[in-house]
């Protein structure tokens, strides 16, 4: 028997697939376009997003959200780097990991930050908002893969601040780096949570879509 949350459940889920499917990622000449306009300006930190650490590795998604951080970094287009991520899949915080790579290319340890409360893309951006404003940074943006851009660029400047920036990655710029890029070792251990339970292990499929949709925030944190 289909409950009446049940069947709520199914219907956001099918209009979510409806809605994001048509456009979810933003082609190369609007990530350009984007970022055209913020390398215009000089932010006080940038918001970049977790992902999980696999099997003691980087994949190539997080790569690329760390070196693109690193490339803004060196053009002065950002001042400071939060990374967003709780131990969400796995037992090691991702904002502290990818905290540690940032590092280990180039990163001024000074001006890398970590959030670890995340579990989702929007309390990524909300928590890594409230952190950089705890912290005392002004201006910020997001920056991280042109998909994960496009799901959460209406959420910053609907329900953050319309001033915050996006800042996609542009391949031909991370091409750039291509010849310098490197995987170093990192002690990755450091950020090991003692205490992990995978997100699937305790919480149900509802929990986890609302935490999707940024229902499940704890807007008393970093107030």
């Amino acid at each position: 028997m289909i409950t009446y949350r049940k069947y709520f459940f199914i219907l956001i889920c099918l209009v979510t697939v409806l809605v994001t499917g048509m456009s979810c990622m933003f082609t190369q000449a609007k990530a350009k376009r984007l970022y055209n306009k913020a390398s215009k300006n000089s932010y006080d930190v940038i918001i970049v997003p977790g992902i999980p650490l696999r099997n003691g590795q980087w994949d190539s998604v997080m790569k690329s959200r760390v070196y693109w951080a690193k490339f803004l970094y060196d053009k002065g287009i950002a001042k400071n780097v939060m990374f967003s991520g709780s131990a969400v899949y796995t037992p090691y915080y991702e904002g502290e990991v990818m905290a540690l790579f940032a590092i280990e290319i180039g990163i001024p340890k000074e001006h890398v930050f970590s959030e670890t409360r995340a579990e989702h893309s929007t309390e990524n951006m909300y928590y890594g908002y409230y952190k950089s404003k705890q912290a005392g940074f002004k201006t910020i943006a997001l920056a991280t893969d042109p998909y994960q851009s496009k799901q959460l660029k209406s959420y910053a400047k609907l329900r953050l601040s319309r001033s915050i920036a996006v800042i996609p990655f542009v391949i031909d710029s991370l091409k750039t780096m291509w010849p310098t890029m490197r995987d170093p070792v990192v002690d990755y251990q450091k950020t090991f949570n003692k205490d992990f339970i995978s997100i699937k292990e305790r919480q149900s499929g509802w929990k986890r879509f609302k935490g999707t949709m940024s229902w499940n925030i704890d807007h008393k944190a970093y107030r």
